[in-house]
């Protein structure tokens, strides 16, 4: 006998549709799955065998193929098991049920427990785009699963219960819970109400918050480098649905979904290790590729903190941020993940942390000194668009009890000038001004009489690049949405310039 129904596998981010085809014949008792399945794959003959006769069922003592098909295609994990064990009663004629639009998901235990599966929502998305309307998901994944409309989600605890809602002799309820992102609102866990002091590295957050550009943070040990990184995200404008989707399906593949959070609407906040490997940072891995931090930081903040100490393979960064994609190739072939965020890193500038500072001398030698700021590569220190030095605060500032501006404030006028460039590229392909490129910026950063002036004079005297001159015309157009005003001042450039003095220096 030989029954058919379908899963779905996920390639990268994307779903792909899976025929699961389980055959039963006369001859030598034998259970062979084909269809170049991973280890986890060939394991779930174990655990369907066990699952099967655990829920009430026999097992065939027969020649029992299993088909994954396309067969060109690699699978990957134990997803397969409950579609497996599903096709499997159905060719044996233990039960009944028309499972022709339907898809299965879910690892079985070996009690006939269905288990939580990393990447549901490709694959719920992939079969609604296919026209199934109805999947059968873990209990613990409906929430998830439920982010996709039009589609019929029926959550399983066991594999008794589903085999006997496909007879028809029990029914299994779809799910109705509150739709996610009604309850979920986002929490910030630093705000720049904390921050005393540094009101010029609290500007230059905005102008890069308001822009989508990056930041390097130079200053000594306990300024508060980090900690106003880290509110950096409660300044950010929200994630839409769209965003919010394509986060939570990164999280999804990546296995990094926290299971009372199906739905993901704050901004991701990644901050590795400087010892974190290559494969961590991009992605990779290995047999199961998956997303890195570039990729978790999607749509959100990218933050290496003690940049010098990450050595050269902060170099893998440079693709990433030009392209806003990451491609990790293998034998097997290629898989592209997005990689659209924010970098900001922060640094000492030496390596005793106190070069430059007006108050404790710095023990390094001038050489140390040298050789520590060349960590960092120049064509990487070439994509961060605004360089801030972050000074120690006075005890005056850290003592009063005056708050900082609260981050809601500054959100707003955020906010406000991400709708201006939102209008301003509705046709394009772009988000933020940080995205435009040579054609962009001629077309809209027109400086007025006097900001050509300054710029001119910049150009002379700090003998900027052409490169250089781009980024402080995509800064000062920022800076002037931030103030609402159609054309850039002397003012805005002025201010940008001031952002990429620390380079030119």
């Amino acid at each position: 006998m030989l029954a058919k129904v379908y899963s779905s596998a996920v390639i990268g981010l994307e779903g792909v549709l899976v025929e699961v085809e389980v055959d039963i014949a006369q001859g030598l008792p034998g259970f062979t799955i084909v269809g170049l399945g991973d280890t986890a794959v060939q394991e779930s003959r174990e655990r369907v065998r066990a699952a099967v006769r655990n829920s009430g069922y026999s097992f065939p003592m027969k020649r029992i193929t299993v088909n994954l098909a396309p067969a060109d295609l690699r699978k990957a994990g134990p997803a397969y098991d409950l579609p497996i064990a599903i096709g499997l009663l159905l060719a044996s004629e233990q039960i009944q049920g028309d499972t022709s639009n339907a898809v299965f998901i879910g690892e079985l235990g070996l009690d006939g427990a269905v288990r939580h599966t990393d990447g549901v929502l490709p694959m719920v998305a992939v079969a609604h785009e296919r026209g199934i309307r109805q999947v059968f998901v873990p209990k613990e994944d409906a929430a998830e699963a439920s982010l996709i409309n039009g589609v019929s989600i029926v959550p399983v605890q066991r594999l008794d219960d589903l085999a006997a809602h496909l007879s028809g002799a029990r029914w299994l309820p779809e799910y109705a819970g509150v739709p996610t992102h009604t309850k979920l609102v986002p929490e910030y866990p630093v705000d720049f109400t904390v921050v005393r002091g540094q009101e010029h590295v609290k500007r230059a957050l905005e102008v890069a918050a308001a822009g989508g550009h990056n930041v390097l943070m130079t200053g000594s040990p306990g300024a508060g480098k980090t900690l106003m990184a880290r509110a950096l995200i409660s300044i950010l404008p929200p994630l839409t649905m769209s965003e919010a989707i394509e986060v939570t399906k990164i999280y999804s593949v990546a296995g990094q979904l926290p299971k009372d959070t199906p739905l993901i609407r704050q901004r991701p906040f990644c901050a590795p290790h400087h010892t974190t490997s290559l494969a961590g940072l991009v992605g990779g891995g290995g047999a199961r590729v998956k997303p890195g931090m570039v990729s978790l930081a999607h749509r959100g903040v990218l933050f290496l903190d003690e940049l010098p100490e990450f050595g050269s393979k902060l170099d893998v960064l440079r693709q990433p941020l030009e392209d806003r994609i990451v491609t990790l190739s293998r034998a097997v072939g290629s898989i592209t993940y997005p990689a659209s965020f924010m970098l900001v890193a922060a640094q000492n500038p030496c390596v005793c942390g106190w070069y430059g500072d007006p108050e404790r001398p710095c023990t390094c030698t001038a050489s140390a000194v040298a050789r520590y700021q060349r960590r960092v590569s120049g064509p990487l220190l070439d994509r961060f668009d605004i360089f801030v030095t972050v000074p120690r605060v006075p005890f005056e500032k850290l003592n009063s009890l005056q708050p900082g501006e609260g981050s809601t404030t500054i959100r707003e006028r955020v906010i406000a000038a991400r709708q201006i460039q939102e209008r301003r590229f509705r046709d394009m392909r772009m988000l933020t001004n940080s995205d435009m490129g040579p054609a962009e910026v001629h077309r809209y950063c027109v400086l007025d009489n006097k900001g050509q002036l300054v710029l001119q004079s910049a150009m002379r005297q700090l003998d900027l690049s052409a490169r250089g001159y781009h980024r402080v015309l995509k800064l000062a157009r920022t800076i002037a949405d931030l103030a609402g005003v159609e054309r850039i001042t002397a003012q805005h450039v002025a201010e940008a310039l001031q952002y990429r003095f620390h380079q030119i220096e």
